[in-house]
């Protein structure tokens, strides 16, 4: 039996051998009608004489003279009906004999729960051989019961005392959605949720991702959408399927869920020559819950091993990792070969919320961020794997303030010593501004620096209202890499804004003012609008956005100080020396849900790359698309001036996204999908580049199948 299968079927009974709380009304047996306040113990008792009276005792446990205990889990449903859930006994004639007798039990009224008919369910233990029960005890009953310990000190065989018994269980009413957890980012998850956070006069903050659910709840009814979208099933396993968590337990100051995390695709890269067929295999557990009203936790685990289309497979195997590993898989990690032409990549997201009060928000995860209106950020995007990180979030009046501190890797031979890869650290803050009831500004700054000299976390970028420019030169120009953005959006009306980024890597003003291109003009920029409710059609979004990254944007004189993690961009995942122009439109209706997404751009990668550059360098090589390339080694940089954007090889990328599915389950994400994509490569030039072979190629991929839209998934290299 699967692993994750079992610890759900534990907790599942843990959570199901104790009875619903007393504010919920229990069912009432029709000789129970009458009894006023004595309800609860009529139910038990009549129920345990009904199981004395009717129960017999199979055979084969008699002449074996068992003596033990049946535990029996089961459900009354909305009609007031039994069912047995789960029997727990030593024998399979027992087991049926419990089934039996809970078949001859009568209707009774159902739970109640708000006025309301609802599921309920409890559990009975049955002593073989059988025993005359004893009359349900209330808890002042309980209470008078003798001492566990005597006045000597010696224990009373015969006493028990009620803590447990007093353990609260309340009805789940998912409280996950007005809580400080994580909303799982992924653009299609947000994007039902995107035009009430971006109402005029809204005084939110829509930059900083991921958002809370508390953050979006003030805007945005999320437990109506979701109680809007429950399918009419009435059995306990088309609930689980369709509408519910496969575990939830809620008590006093706590709770907590359990899913099962899935992803089975299949598909076809029809111009493959390679491979026949592409598939991705997860298989994961996410927990979340909360314990009080101040700290939340969620976790997740994937096993997962995959096939891609040939240009996904070659690009994860350019951004090898050093010590023999084939691939990282793009926003993923690293990858073990698994068989012959796939790859085995296990990963993990978690975060830690800690709330102190209604201003502030302390997060320690282990996961990605993301800084952006748009479906692009060039800023922190979300496409490199997962990190170590710590966040701390206020808010107040009409700012919300980001800091967040970064553990990234740099996984390239150059710097692996005795099989560890260098660390390397990255702090941001970030300051989001609502300057009229339209008109939200934001103001960024980064810096990335090293272990060098044993420096370790450096303090002086520890804290979180500070001009970290002003730091990084202090300490040496060249100790660390540090870069300043805006951020702007405009809400015209309730159904369009307008947004835009500035990223400014170094910028020289003076060089800017000469006019001649300098390669020190490391800018980049972002101008995209969205349009809700489009054609005065709901839940219909349209979006356009436009980036512009400059040659040698998040690249450093240091290559272990570029803005990176893992061989992938921390900003834009194309890296530098592009311009790209992005539509999409999304359509939403109950669970139903369709994405066309168009990306265009240029990029300028580089002809050739000497495998020795210090002693034998291949003179003006570097354009600047690299940003693992030190711009500073003599002789290689392209050009001081007259750089534009697209120089060196010039390739024109074309890629079309379709994307149409059903959410099966809203409460996990999980969904059923059918995705086609189309990409056209088109280079100046056929080079190879760190094993990535550029070349003219024309991609049909074809996949469907069923994932727990956890976090984005990019395939628009």
């Amino acid at each position: 039996m699967n692993i994750f299968f079992k610890i759900i079927v534990a907790v599942l009974f843990f959570q199901s051998v104790n009875a619903q709380t007393n504010k919920e009304q229990l069912p009432v047996f029709p000789e129970c009608q009458s009894v006023g306040l004595q309800q609860e113990a009529c139910f038990y008792n009549t129920l345990q004489q009904f199981i004395y009276t009717n129960y017999k005792v199979p055979q084969v446990v008699s002449e074996k003279n068992y003596k033990g205990t049946v535990i029996a889990l089961f459900e009354v449903d909305t009609l007031g009906t039994f069912k047995v859930l789960y029997t727990d006994a030593a024998y399979p004639e027992l087991v049926e004999e419990t089934k039996r007798v809970f078949t001859q039990l009568p209707k009774v009224t159902p739970a109640n729960y708000a006025g309301k008919a609802t599921y309920a369910k409890y559990s009975v233990k049955i002593a073989i051989p059988l025993v005359q029960p004893a009359p349900f005890q209330s808890q002042e009953e309980a209470q008078n019961k003798p001492m566990l310990v005597t006045k000597k000190g010696t224990i009373n065989p015969d006493a028990e005392i009620n803590e447990y018994d007093k353990i609260v269980y309340k009805k789940f009413d998912n409280p996950q959605f007005k809580s400080a957890l994580n909303i799982p980012f992924s653009h299609n998850n947000y994007g039902q949720f995107d035009a009430a956070m971006n109402i005029v006069g809204a005084n939110n903050h829509t930059v900083s991702k991921p958002y809370s659910y508390a953050e979006v709840a003030k805007y945005y009814d999320l437990k109506a959408d979701y109680e809007k979208k429950q399918r009419k099933v009435t059995s306990w396993f088309g609930r689980k399927i369709w509408n519910e968590n496969t575990v939830a337990i809620q008590g006093e100051q706590y709770w907590f869920t359990m899913n099962p995390i899935f992803d089975f695709r299949m598909g076809k890269d029809f111009e493959s020559k390679k491979v026949s067929s592409t598939f991705v295999n997860t298989r994961g557990l996410q927990i979340q819950g909360a314990l009080g009203k101040e700290l939340f936790f969620t976790t997740a685990i994937y096993e997962s091993q995959g096939r891609f289309a040939d240009y996904y497979t070659n690009y994860a195997g350019s951004i090898k990792p050093s010590g023999g590993n084939p691939a990282i898989v793009p926003g993923i990690g690293i990858a073990k070969d698994f068989k012959t032409d796939g790859y085995d990549f296990p990963s993990a997201d978690a975060n830690i919320s800690y709330v102190p009060n209604a201003m502030i928000n302390l997060n320690l995860g282990y996961g990605r961020n993301f800084l952006g209106d748009g479906y692009r950020s060039l800023l922190t995007g979300d496409a490199a794997s997962p990190y170590p990180y710590f966040k701390i979030n206020t808010t107040f009046w009409k700012i919300k303030y980001t800091n967040t501190y970064m553990w990234l890797k740099d996984v390239r031979p150059e710097v692996t010593v005795d099989g560890t890869y260098a660390t390397k650290y990255m702090a941001n803050h970030y300051l989001s501004w609502n300057a009229g009831k339209r008109w939200n500004i934001g103001f960024f700054e980064s810096v990335i620096w090293t272990n060098t000299n044993d420096r370790g976390f450096d303090l002086n970028f520890v804290n979180p209202i500070i001009f970290y420019r002003t730091v990084e030169f202090a300490s040496s120009s060249r100790s660390g890499n540090a870069a300043l953005g805006m951020t702007t959006k405009y809400k015209w009306n309730s159904k369009v804004n307008v947004f835009g980024q500035l990223l400014i890597d170094e910028f020289s003003l003076g060089d800017m003012k000469g006019g001649d291109g300098s390669w020190k003009n490391k800018l980049a920029y972002q101008l995209g609008a969205k349009y809700y409710d489009a054609f005065n059609v709901k839940n219909l979004m349209l979006q356009m956005e436009y980036n512009h990254v400059r040659p040698y944007v998040y690249s450093h004189s240091r290559a272990i100080t570029n803005y990176a993690h893992n061989n992938q961009s921390m900003g834009h995942l194309w890296g530098a020396n592009f311009r790209e122009m992005v539509a999409i439109g999304r359509y939403y209706k109950n669970r139903w849900f369709a994405e066309a997404k168009l990306v265009y751009g240029v990029k300028g990668f580089d002809f050739e790359k000497s495998a020795d550059p210090v002693n034998n360098p291949i003179l003006n090589s570097n354009y600047g698309g690299d940003i693992y390339r030190e711009y500073d080694v003599p002789g290689e940089r392209y050009a001081d001036t007259g750089v534009k954007v697209g120089q060196g090889n010039k390739t024109n990328i074309l890629i079309a996204d379709l994307q149409a599915g059903y959410t099966v389950n809203p409460t996990m994400n999980l969904k059923l999908f059918g995705n086609l994509i189309y990409r056209n490569f088109d280079p100046t030039k056929e080079v190879v580049i760190n094993d990535y072979n550029i070349a003219k190629s024309s991609t049909l991929w074809f996949s469907i199948g069923l994932r727990s839209d956890l976090f984005n998934w990019y395939y628009d290299f």
